[in-house]
């Protein structure tokens, strides 16, 4: 689905990636963890086509396009989403209006007609259910005086409104009381197929443990150092980055 390879960026004169390669497929679920500062956000942003990054080197495959020759907005029409680690307030916009205006300018990149009115209504509905929302948020200006857990179970809920193919959680745990993760994890693993992808950031295992991964892997100094499946990440809570940096100091020395 999409496939990274040797990317090189960073802003300004400094280096934030230097080099990272990465394959996902269909159906399968990547946790990419690892100190701060190794580019792990940025990683994220670049993909999604934050423009504050400039790529130096490499490439972004997706579904056989250039990804990097893309605008954002032409990104997420074909299905990239990225789940901000700390979503924006928009005063004056109810979440309702936003999800429709996200869904029917997708719908229009397709070619296709707007969305009806209660076709949509019934799938917020449905997906209001799954991630336990209560009535009347359909209502709120998006993000505006949200808790922390609120904001981040809203940013699964526009993942579960998209549906897109390569969904990117950007340290969504960040901030989360064990019940609202649990809320969130499940809602992101109802919404697993076949013919989606998930890459999930994170800086700890609890996460992994309601959202298994097929593959972890760690990020350091931009480069991804180590992969394994998801007992990597039970290694890294028990002995930490330590031993991993050290490997990979003594290789790119």
């Amino acid at each position: 689905m999409i496939k990274i390879t040797n990317l090189k960026a960073g802003i300004g004169e400094t280096l934030i990636l230097n080099g990272v390669n990465l394959e996902v497929k269909a159906g399968e679920v990547h946790a990419i963890m690892g100190p701060n500062g190794s580019g792990k956000s940025t990683l994220a942003s670049i993909i999604a086509g934050k423009e504050d990054y400039e790529v130096t080197e490499g490439e972004i495959g997706f579904e056989g396009e250039d990804l990097l020759e893309l605008p954002p907005e032409e990104r997420a029409n074909k299905g990239v989403f990225l789940s901000f680690q700390y979503p924006v307030e928009i005063p004056g916009i109810s979440v309702s209006n936003f999800i429709k205006t996200s869904i029917n300018e997708r719908r229009k990149a397709k070619g296709l007609e707007p969305m009806p009115t209660p076709k949509l209504l019934k799938m917020m509905r449905e997906k209001m259910e799954l991630l336990s929302i209560k009535d009347g948020y359909l209502s709120r200006n998006m993000n505006e005086g949200f808790s922390g857990g609120e904001k981040k179970r809203n940013e699964i809920f526009q993942m579960a409104m998209l549906e897109p193919k390569l969904s990117i959680l950007d340290e969504t745990d960040s901030g989360l009381d064990i019940d609202a993760l649990r809320i969130v994890a499940n809602g992101v693993n109802k919404l697993k197929t076949n013919d989606n992808a998930t890459i999930v950031i994170t800086h700890y295992q609890r996460l992994l443990d309601y959202i298994v991964p097929d593959f972890v892997h760690v990020l350091y100094n931009g480069r991804i150092v180590k992969s394994g499946g998801a007992i990597l990440a039970h290694e890294l809570e028990e002995k930490g980055y330590d031993y991993i940096i050290k490997e990979a100091d003594k290789k790119w020395a």
